[in-house]
């Protein structure tokens, strides 16, 4: 078939003594295989040269317009006559359109000249225009000034009438008493009578007046109301339109497995996660290469998937790293499609640190002082229980939690601070939240950075479609400040001191990755940078008050790499 030929590439490259995996790729969490890395290359050598699509990478300082980095993929597979060679895709379009010469297409096209989607889409700009055009009208704004002055004038009438109406009262009161000496009975009397029907006559009048403040107001209230009625009845049906378009969108993508059975997107999120797809699922460049090569029956071997061109402004994402499949958009839709293949071990559900030691450097009746080695969790995991706490449980059987006071990472090593007793739990943990407590962390940076030493302050939050990776955030992020020091320079790397002045999640890591802030990830950051033998953080030094003592205690560990 012309179209296999098209998207299937034969490796250029010389490939024959590269070895071919057994097992297709863990897509999560991965080391690419070599061929993988190999077609990457050759995906890499080509958008260097191509002049097929025109897109603005920001690799250019003097390219003009937009800068948008983007996600490719290369999928190794093997045709039906035995022979080795990978398909490419990107995530999402590229240069306005979803068709390619080199790039399998997606699952389903919306840009396909009068589809149904663009039909769809036309509909509901117009509509988008429409109600800017009503919320812009000068109908509308003379509506709203007229309800407000409104509203402006006659509350300025009624309290005028109650001042004056307040002063009446007062001048017949001294009426009242100054003429019941002047007056006889009768005349005081009738006299008396005349003043409570002033009485009445001014109540009378500022019923009157605020009956007329009410109609007057609510016919102004009622000329707005059909204005923003009309807008609102635009709006709940752009919603009506918006909400169909996007189901009929989710019918369009319907994913293969190795099995060759189907599914859509909607039904996919709703057995695993019972939730709506978000927007995009389907979009990215792993399903679009696995669906290709069921399709055309091609035999996947291999994947890798690498950041091209200039970082996002919230995520960290380096030129040529690899990356993992995104969890939001693409672990329900994956988790189908790999079906029938045989997949590497999750390495995440691994237990690397299972046979080193929890080192105790400091023990009394209130707390615990242990150096943490790397790849271990502080507290148990859904899938991994081995931890900090199920360990020291198990030494310590007659301790009760909480023990974990504070925690590092899995992949960080150093001092953890663990509570025997409530009260020295509560107590160290005050410390905490008070920032007495001083901490300081070193890390190895695959790089150089230019300050010698500096403030971080970076915002952060979870990455809610590619947990647990943590994104700048000035919008919604919690604060998050890191001070550092440059301690020595080594074979173009950077050993550095953290001084975290918030301990935010993946703070140190994102602190030191992201463009805005160090712009170098720390060596073997797996989620931040590339990764290597370790995640190069330790917790080699910490000061604290003794909850029990008040004495002044403090512990350093020389780093272990």
């Amino acid at each position: 078939m012309p179209q296999v030929e098209q998207f299937f590439h034969l490796f250029r490259s010389d490939i024959s003594q590269l070895p071919v995996p057994e097992k297709f790729t863990f897509p999560f969490y991965y080391e690419p295989s070599e061929l993988a890395k190999c077609a990457a290359l050759e995906l890499q050598d080509y958008l260097n040269g191509q002049t097929d699509f025109a897109h603005n990478f920001g690799l250019d300082d003097k390219e003009d317009g937009l800068q948008i980095g983007k996600m490719f993929g290369v999928l190794v597979v093997k045709n039906s006559e035995g022979k080795l060679g990978y398909l490419a895709a990107v995530s999402g379009k590229l240069g306005g359109k979803n068709q390619h010469t080199f790039f399998v297409p997606p699952i389903f096209d919306m840009l396909t000249t009068n589809s149904f989607f663009l039909l769809e889409e036309d509909e509901i700009n117009q509509l988008n225009r429409s109600i800017e055009h009503l919320e812009e009208s000068e109908k509308l704004e003379n509506a709203k000034e007229s309800l407000e002055e409104c509203k402006s004038i006659y509350v300025e009438k009624l309290a005028s009438m109650r001042a004056l109406h307040k002063k009446n009262k007062a001048d017949r009161k001294y009426s009242r008493e100054a003429q019941k000496t002047v007056l006889n009975e009768s005349d005081y009397a009738e006299f008396i009578d005349d003043l409570i029907k002033q009485s009445y006559r001014d109540q009378h009048h500022y019923d009157v007046l605020k009956k007329e403040s009410q109609e007057q107001t609510l016919l102004a209230e009622e000329n707005l109301s059909k204005l923003v009625s009309e807008i609102n009845g635009l709006k709940d049906f752009r919603k009506k339109k918006s909400s169909e378009l996007q189901l009929r969108l989710f019918e369009q993508y319907q994913f293969l497995n190795a099995f060759g059975e189907k599914k859509d997107v909607l039904s996919i999120f709703k057995e695993k996660l019972a939730i709506q797809p978000p927007a995009g699922a389907g979009e990215c460049a792993a399903p679009k290469l696995l669906q290709y090569a069921f399709t055309h029956q091609l035999q996947p071997i291999a994947l890798a998937e690498f950041w091209w061109g200039k970082s996002p402004s919230l995520e960290v994402r380096k030129h040529k790293n690899y990356y993992p499949a995104c969890r939001g958009k693409c672990e329900p839709i994956l988790g189908h499609m790999l079906q029938g293949l045989k997949i590497d071990d999750n390495p995440m559900l691994q237990t690397v640190a299972i046979d080193v030691d929890l080192e105790i450097i400091y023990e009394d009746d209130d707390l615990l002082v242990i150096n943490k080695p790397s790849e271990l969790l502080s507290v148990p995991g859904i899938q991994v229980k081995d931890s900090v706490q199920t360990r020291i449980l198990e030494r310590f059987p007659d301790l009760h939690e909480p023990v974990i006071i504070h925690r590092l990472d899995m992949s960080t090593s150093g001092i953890m601070l663990l509570a025997k007793n409530k009260l020295a739990h509560q107590l160290i943990q005050d410390q905490f939240i008070q920032h007495t407590i001083e901490k300081r962390y070193t890390a190895l940076l695959d790089g150089l950075i230019p300050e010698k030493s500096g403030l971080i302050d970076l915002p952060l939050r979870v990455d809610l479609d590619d947990r647990p990776r943590q994104v700048v955030c000035y919008t919604h992020g919690k604060s998050a400040q890191t001070k550092y020091k440059i301690v020595q320079i080594e074979n173009n790397k950077t050993r550095i001191h953290f001084y975290p002045l918030t301990g935010r999640t993946h703070q140190l890591r994102v602190h030191s990755a992201h463009h805005l802030g160090l712009n170098t990830a720390i060596v073997g950051d797996d989620l931040y940078g590339n990764r290597a033998d370790r995640l190069h953080l330790h917790a080699g030094f910490i000061r604290f008050s003794h909850p029990t003592t008040k004495q002044r205690l403090t512990f350093e560990i020389a780093d272990p790499f």
